[in-house]
């Protein structure tokens, strides 16, 4: 799975004008699954989003966790970040999984957060979505798992 982490002070998804899913200081996650992904990589993932230590420390220093600050999860399905752009101009998105093998496993990754963390929101995969951030740091962070 493909996954871009943003550190944020707030972010919000809407779909038709209306938000659908909010935090406040957290992480936006955008997530694609690729055809090879199972159950196991949104697992994978969902780990490393809980452990991950880009939340600063009483001296300015990497070293909390979303769970160690008690921050939310925004999380949006991004098919687009398995976009192909090595020929020509108009990006091909075959290193994306299938629409059904993406939505089980989106859902997936929002089941395994749920039941690991109290603050997740969520985007409405295959929707057009609009997202609203503010990056804090900015810190932005690629992760495939």
């Amino acid at each position: 799975m493909i996954a871009l982490v943003q550190r944020v002070s707030g972010a919000q998804v809407s779909v038709a004008g209306q938000v659908i899913g909010a935090i406040g200081r957290g992480l936006l996650v955008f997530v694609c699954a690729e055809p090879h992904d199972d159950e196991s990589s949104a697992a994978r993932l969902v780990a490393k989003l809980l452990k991950l230590r880009i939340f600063a420390d009483d001296v300015g220093l990497m070293n909390h966790s979303v769970q160690d600050v008690a921050g939310g999860l925004l999380i949006v399905s991004q098919f687009t970040l398995a976009a192909d752009t090595s020929r020509g101009n108009r990006p091909g998105f075959t290193g994306a999984a299938p629409p059904a093998l993406g939505r089980a496993l989106y859902e997936t990754v929002l089941k395994l957060a749920r039941e690991s963390h109290p603050a997740i929101a969520a985007g409405e995969f295959g929707a057009d979505m609009q997202v609203q951030l503010v990056n804090d740091g900015p810190v932005t962070i690629p992760l495939r798992v």
